[in-house]
């Protein structure tokens, strides 16, 4: 059980004990299950309305892919999705490529980057006569990439540090054993082996972030800063040698996530559709339950994954809500007529309050200059 690594190894950093929650190899949420989205899974994810997101998908990359062909004819295209699970979406993006592009996936070299062994173990088969070519499936992404890297609904389930501002100034919250406390007359009867205590930060990244981006908590206001973000998109723009980055997940600017309206946080969990219900005993935060057995999840500060981009050579090519992307893609199809099962995927895809609004896409490029893309072509609205 999760607990009793807590109890081994003391308390630890919300951060730590998500990484445990999340991708222990045996005992961690993603790690036991090929894929844990959808109907009969726990949360809902655009992948999961059907083909169409992958379809539009394939027409924005298809897009880039002739832009950087027209630069260098000869080279290699790397298509690289981080966070691919069982390839669903790969799988999606490349039927339609086939269909719609029939020269482009023989130009592919597809590398899926997944950290869950049985999510791995499922990809050849998603893949099975759509992409019959060797692929690349491992932990981590190639060294050199030309082409297009993308992913979706990644960054929300890095390991997050949460803080909390006081009185007498900024502390970290830690996950701690209640039998440890209790030994120290700390807490009463438990109604959950584990709990949440203050102390001092972990690192002084966590205040450097803060003021590096002029945020200033209120005492009381608890906050989600997501390290592990900013260092993977700095590692992910050192390997990509040209081409772009299209990042879609929940998430806001900066300003947005750290103020009053967010001051309880925005971490949570997702059980079979639902956000979690706190306990009876409201010190647990339903994400601290059932630790292994639930997603747990937070947004992303897009103001600081975008600055890490750019401090490494990317330029940003485009930020906007996930329904003015599909709809500048939809525009760009011309005179195709949607079938009825595809109106409903795009009411899914585009409705304001759910996937439309909430989910955020960020497009980065490197040697590429600032195309006028397709998905951008609508408009440039971040709500």
């Amino acid at each position: 059980m999760i607990a009793d690594f807590v109890h081994e190894r003391g308390p630890l950093t919300v951060a730590a004990f998500m990484d445990l929650a999340l991708y222990h190899p045996e005992l961690g949420y993603y790690a036991r299950a090929a894929c844990r989205s959808g109907r009969a899974g726990d949360f809902f994810t655009s992948v999961d309305v059907g083909p169409l997101f992958g379809d539009l998908l394939a027409e924005q990359i298809a897009e880039m892919a002739r832009l950087l062909e027209s630069r260098s004819p000869t080279s290699p295209f790397d298509l690289v999705e981080v966070g691919a699970g069982s390839g669903r979406l790969a799988a999606d993006i490349l039927r339609a490529m086939s269909r719609s592009h029939p020269d482009l996936p023989e130009r592919v070299s597809l590398s899926l980057v997944e950290a869950s062994p049985a999510a791995r173990a499922a990809q050849a088969e998603t893949l099975r006569g759509i992409f019959d070519r060797p692929f690349a499936s491992s932990e981590s992404a190639p060294d050199k990439i030309e082409g297009v890297i993308f992913a979706n609904e990644l960054l929300d389930a890095f390991p997050v540090h949460q803080v909390v501002m006081r009185e007498d100034g900024l502390k970290e919250v830690y996950v701690s054993c209640r039998a440890d406390l209790r030994r120290a007359n700390v807490l009463g009867p438990p109604s959950s082996q584990l709990t949440l205590v203050e102390g001092p930060l972990s690192t002084p990244a966590l205040a450097d972030y803060l003021e590096h981006l002029h945020v200033v908590l209120e005492p009381g206001w608890r906050a989600e800063i997501n390290l592990r973000a900013v260092e993977w998109v700095r590692d992910i723009a050192r390997r990509l040698r040209r081409g772009f980055v299209i990042l879609i997940d929940y998430g806001h600017e900066a300003h947005d996530l750290y103020s009053a309206s967010h001051s309880a946080g925005t971490l949570t969990t997702f059980t079979r559709h639902t956000s979690g219900v706190p306990s009876a005993d409201r010190s647990v935060p339903p994400w601290l339950e059932h630790a292994g057995d639930q997603d747990i999840t937070a947004h992303v500060d897009f103001t600081s994954v975008r600055a890490a981009a750019e401090a490494e050579g990317l330029t940003t090519i485009g930020f906007l809500d996930q329904t003015y992307f599909i709809l500048g893609l939809l525009g760009a199809q011309g005179d195709h007529t949607p079938s009825f099962r595809e109106r409903l995927a795009l009411k899914t895809l585009l409705m304001p309050g759910g996937l439309g609004s909430t989910m955020k896409v960020l497009i980065l490029g490197k040697g590429v200059g600032r195309p006028a893309l397709a998905g951008c072509s609508y408009r440039m609205r971040v709500t």
